[in-house]
């Protein structure tokens, strides 16, 4: 297969993960890589992948082995790109906050889905949680990374997972089949019902693995549903969070759960419209640009602009048409602005003319027109601007920690962050003077 290695879109316990481009045809898909002599668990997640094809589950591709320039030789796995990213992502971008019921039953449905599947395969995935779960470009939830994955039938696989979202028989070591998958799900709902809390918030694997392992274990605790949920989600947690597995409902009688049924949740899970991590094309790498940062965070992407070249006044109906339509009774950011009408007097000091701007302006690299420092009929400090067509004056008084002087001088030194220094300020003014 001829491909190149892009930049890093993630990283595992054992394997990092790349955007890649096949050089044909321009294709870009994900490449999880490993050394081959630490990709044990690589190896496992395309022994299982390979098997699988569902549209709920991560779309494998291939692999292969090939010695890097380095001389290392490395164990490469090939699946398909989500731009989305995972569902702990989708959490993350909003802010923290919990997913609204609706969308917590058809993302569960679908995991439900996918998880009949697999157990039908005879295949016990064994770490399901947020981070393994992906988003697809239409809003559906995919299993992903089976590297802990093991077959039913197994006595000799080891036990695996992430601790806090093992269930009892798990953490006891006594176990680890198709209802231990079912307690994750429990533990999942509770993630996006919370915001990305922990289903044990007191308990903390990275720092007390042991500790946390008992208290699932041995406690006789179960995780604590959230009290905000409707009764139907919570009898659906609780069908899946039973510390006796046995009681556990299977994913074929979770299915027909009222909290699945009674809800729509047939059509896909609209995802709020965010700029993706990585191009999805190879037509869009052009105009990103990579960060580096520390080693322990990796590198990220970061989407360019693109409006350095555009000029002022474009960059501005942009800003102003991506910010959405106005809230005129919340925003409490406005800056009111007055013109003169005709036959209007003069305001007083406390009322100051906003002038029209015309023949005084200078001219600067961002093919603006700026107005030299004015005053008002009472004493009133004002700056006065021209964009092509468009006048406006704004109040010192409204222009906060700037002051006009500092303005004009950031305009005539061509400071070239100074057209995003003075966005703040002048982006509620757009839907007036546009």
């Amino acid at each position: 297969m001829d491909w190149t290695r892009g930049h890093v879109i993630g990283h595992g316990s054992s394997a990092t993960v790349f955007l890649a481009t096949d050089s044909p045809s321009g294709d870009v898909f994900a490449v999880k890589t490993a050394q081959l002599s630490q990709s044990q668990s690589l190896r496992k997640e395309q022994h299982f992948l390979s098997s699988l094809a569902s549209p709920y589950i991560v779309s494998y591709r291939g692999f292969e082995v090939r010695r890097e320039q380095s001389g290392v030789m490395m164990f490469n796995l090939f699946m398909e790109y989500l731009p989305n990213g995972s569902l702990a992502d989708t959490i993350r971008r909003r802010g923290g906050q919990r997913l609204d019921e609706a969308t917590i039953a058809i993302y569960t449905r679908q995991l439900l889905m996918g998880l009949q599947y697999i157990h039908s395969k005879g295949v016990v995935h064994c770490d399901i949680k947020a981070r393994n779960i992906l988003i697809g470009l239409d809003g559906e939830a995919k299993l992903a990374d089976f590297g802990c994955a093991k077959w039913a039938t197994s006595q000799t696989d080891p036990i695996g997972g992430t601790p806090l979202f093992m269930a009892p028989e798990v953490a006891r070591g006594e176990h680890q089949g198709f209802p231990s998958d079912i307690w994750s799900i429990g533990c999942t709902i509770i993630e996006m019902g919370t915001g990305g809390g922990s289903p044990w918030p007191k308990t903390t694997d990275d720092t007390d693995p042991i500790s946390a392992l008992y208290r699932i274990g041995y406690s006789g605790e179960s995780p604590e549903i959230p009290c905000y949920l409707s009764e139907e989600a919570k009898d659906f947690l609780e069908k899946c969070l039973k510390r006796n597995p046995s009681e556990r409902w299977t994913a074929n009688e979770l299915m027909n759960h009222p909290f699945l049924k009674e809800l729509n949740c047939r059509r896909p899970c609209k995802t709020e419209e965010v700029h993706s991590e990585s191009p999805t094309s190879i037509l869009e790498q052009g105009i990103w640009r990579s960060i580096e940062e520390s080693e322990i965070r990796g590198r990220e992407l970061v989407r360019s602009d693109g409006w350095e070249a555009a000029e002022a006044e474009e960059q501005i109906r942009r800003l102003w048409m991506i910010s959405g339509e106005p809230r005129w009774e919340e925003d409490e950011n406005w800056i009111t602005i007055r013109r003169k009408e005709e036959g209007e007097k003069n305001g007083g000091a406390d009322e100051p003319e906003v002038k029209k701007c015309s023949n005084y302006s200078k001219n600067n690299n961002n093919n603006s027109n700026w107005g030299e420092k004015k005053r008002g009929s009472g004493g009133e400090e004002w700056l006065e601007m021209e964009l092509g067509n468009i006048s406006c004056g704004i109040s010192r008084n409204d222009l906060g920690d700037y002051s006009c002087r500092n303005i004009i001088s950031l305009v005539n030194n061509n400071n070239p962050l100074s057209f995003h220094t003075l966005t703040p300020i002048f982006l509620p003014l757009m839907p007036t003077i546009l």
